[in-house]
């Protein structure tokens, strides 16, 4: 149990530095925003736009669900204190994969935001 509560934080710790990131890329969309008005740079800031707004949901979702398997967690060790360090849990009830996931389709956008800031800058 000690390793699955070590590791929620870690994600809750990734996932509050990729928030901060999206920060980052919001400034500095609005600035390329602001500097340009060719109307092919304005449809990738919409698709920019559009895509941080989905990249928030998905944070806040992943953070809230970390957050209840946790507590599920705490709830099943204080209802048996003895059988916790016996008990196998299931893998974070596909929160691991889900977290892989959104760690690889970040990535993703994190290089075409690059590009297009390399483009338009």
């Amino acid at each position: 149990m000690v390793d699955l509560h070590f590791e929620h934080e870690m994600w809750l710790n990734a996932l509050s530095f990729y928030k901060e990131e999206l920060k980052i890329f919001e400034n500095r969309l609005g600035e390329v925003s602001g500097k340009n008005t060719d109307r092919d740079m304005k449809a990738k800031v919409e698709h920019f736009q559009n895509q941080f707004i989905r990249e928030h949901e998905v944070i806040d979702i992943l953070k809230h669900d970390i957050n209840a398997h946790e507590q599920t967690l705490v709830q099943y060790a204080k209802d048996h204190p003895v059988a916790i360090d016996h008990v196998y849990f299931d893998n974070h009830t596909g929160l691991e994969g889900r977290m892989e996931m959104f760690k690889k389709l970040w990535m993703e956008l994190r290089k075409e935001f690059m590009l297009f800031l390399r483009d338009w800058m």
